[in-house]
């Protein structure tokens, strides 16, 4: 029995040696080298001497902490409304369809909707307000960002609420805790755990993210996702690229590490 198990595990380390460790390797790998190919560290002295990159780093964590900010206000209490309504597998479903559209298909929609002939201009046109510059904004960009991130958000900390003994709450009550109180003592510590997860979720991919700086932020956002995009695809540089890829890579373990759960 062991070793059919054995086998049958060859599959997800044949899945992880091709598609992380040996990626991550490469990449870790060329950071070492220059644009001309010589085996250097200048890639690693030029990222942390120079303060655009520190900069660009600086912005992608701000904006990665508001998007993830935004999402967990707004998916918090959506998915604590969720676990309390009749059809609640059902709505969960509508709130998660949207992720099986394109991002592309998304990323356009939301620049027809907020470009200078777009719906919002055309109705504030109608209303005798003149048009506002909405696309290519720092609104416009965490707006849509959060948009694709919530139902990311939604779903861990839904299921952490779901999960919940309702006899715990049901206890706190009737020993004469409040709503309220049964909610910070009872069930909003019992959820974090689905609060971590949906952090995750979201502030990581929210790091690198590049095709949406372009599309809806425009040259105002800037981030290292779209210096990594630069580097491999208009400089070349693939040396640089690979060096900022490291750096968000330890980013992400590091957030991970953060928000995971410790043993008490």
């Amino acid at each position: 029995m062991k070793k059919i198990t054995n086998w049958y595990s060859i599959p997800y380390f044949l899945w992880v040696f091709l598609f992380v460790l040996a990626p991550v390797s490469l990449i870790l790998y060329q950071s070492f080298f220059d644009i001309e190919g010589q085996l250097t560290l200048d890639n690693y002295k030029t990222f942390f001497g120079n303060r655009t990159y520190l900069r660009m780093s600086f912005n992608s964590v701000i904006y990665a902490a508001v998007i993830t900010f935004v999402t967990l206000v707004i998916s918090y209490p959506t998915a604590f409304i969720l676990t309390k309504m009749k059809h609640k597998q059902l709505w969960l479903m509508l709130i998660i369809l949207p992720t099986w559209i394109n991002l592309l298909l998304k990323a356009y929609a939301f620049m027809g909707l907020f470009g200078q002939q777009g719906n919002i201009n055309s109705f504030l046109s109608f209303l005798g307000i003149a048009p506002q510059q909405i696309l290519f904004t720092d609104f416009a960009f965490i707006f849509v960002a959060s948009y694709i991130e919530i139902p990311f958000m939604i779903l861990p900390i839904f299921n952490a609420l779901d999960d919940l003994d309702t006899n715990l709450t049901n206890a706190s009550r009737d020993l004469g805790a409040t709503e309220f109180q049964t909610f910070w003592k009872i069930t909003f510590p019992l959820s974090l755990n689905g609060v971590r997860s949906g952090v995750q979720a979201v502030f990581i991919p929210s790091l690198s993210l590049f095709m949406l700086t372009r599309l809806i932020g425009g040259n105002r956002v800037i981030t290292l996702g779209t210096a990594i995009e630069q580097h491999f695809l208009t400089t070349q540089n693939w040396g640089m690229g690979s060096t900022i890829g490291v750096i968000l890579i330890i980013a992400m373990a590091t957030i991970m590490w953060m928000t995971k759960e410790r043993s008490k």
